[in-house]
């Protein structure tokens, strides 16, 4: 080893190493990440959308007159803006969403769920919906959804994402 290596091996500090519950807690984790989106969208097979697309009309659809910014659109999606262009874009080839220049500054622009797009979307929801409560919701007691709720969010703060 060189002079270089061990004055930096000397100096790091040692790693905050998992404990057998944290390690075990972080595997059930990382199985329910790595199976959960495969999952949702398997079951998204056979609607011609998949889980960014139903993302994108979901979110349009809560939004005073169905619309967003792309880039508003593209952070709540965790999404590059490059990559939701190309999802709007297939969306919008199947007429359920349109794009246009935000009139109030035109740097900007704006998707806008089509009423084919909010069709699609209620009727592909229900099956989603049931995925999700059969998958996530129902296996958990009454008094744990809110705790799902608290750590999720603690996580996303920690990831950066929230205040």
């Amino acid at each position: 080893m060189t002079r270089n290596v061990a004055r930096l091996a000397a100096t790091t500090p040692e790693p905050r190493w998992l404990s057998n519950e944290e390690l075990a807690a972080w595997m059930s984790m990382a199985r329910v990440l790595a199976l959960l989106p495969s999952e949702l969208e398997r079951q998204l097979r056979g609607t011609c959308l998949n889980w960014m697309g139903y993302h994108v009309l979901a979110s349009l659809s809560e939004q005073d007159r169905h619309t967003m910014r792309m880039s508003t659109l593209a952070d709540s999606a965790n999404s590059s803006l490059s990559r939701l262009s190309h999802v709007v874009r297939r969306l919008e080839d199947q007429g359920f969403v349109r794009r246009k220049p935000d009139p109030g500054d035109p740097r900007y622009t704006l998707a806008i769920l089509t009423p084919d797009g909010h069709d699609k979307l209620a009727a592909t929801a229900p099956a989603h919906v049931e995925a999700v409560r059969r998958m996530v919701l129902d296996p958990l007691d009454p008094g744990e959804l809110e705790s799902l709720r608290s750590v999720f969010d603690r996580i996303y703060v920690a990831l950066g994402r929230g205040r």
